[in-house]
């Protein structure tokens, strides 16, 4: 047996007819195969940490780690990845989706990279 599921809009027509009309729902966009890479999800994260640092949403660090659930240094790590070089932020957030395997880049591998402070030299 063969069960299809699909969203369906049911219309009535007016003036008393009594038609019913079916309509195919809209369909979202198909979602690509593989995941996001790990580390572009850190980068997002930390984007959005330090957002939320600088409009005053949390007051510091260590409220950012207990509002996780995790301790401060991971916190502080994934904050460090805030501190690339914008063209380095953005070829970071949109990595290939990776279909098998492992991702092509770690964040440790980032560490002594967002430690410099010159973005020419990065």
């Amino acid at each position: 047996m063969i069960i299809i599921k699909r969203k369906v809009e049911l219309h009535r027509t007016t003036h008393g007819q009594r038609r019913i009309s079916i309509h195919a729902a809209d369909v979202p966009a198909p979602v690509e195969p593989g995941r996001v890479p790990r580390v572009s999800r850190l980068m997002a994260l930390a984007i959005r940490f330090d957002r939320q640092l600088r409009t005053g949403e949390v007051s510091d660090v260590v409220e950012l780690a207990r509002l996780g659930h995790i301790t401060q240094p991971p916190v502080t790590k994934i904050l460090n990845l805030s501190l690339l070089a914008p063209d380095i932020q953005e070829s970071l957030l949109f990595l290939p989706r990776v279909t098998a395997g492992k991702a092509p880049m770690h964040e440790k591998l980032l560490r002594p990279v967002s430690a410099e402070t010159d973005w020419a030299k990065q």
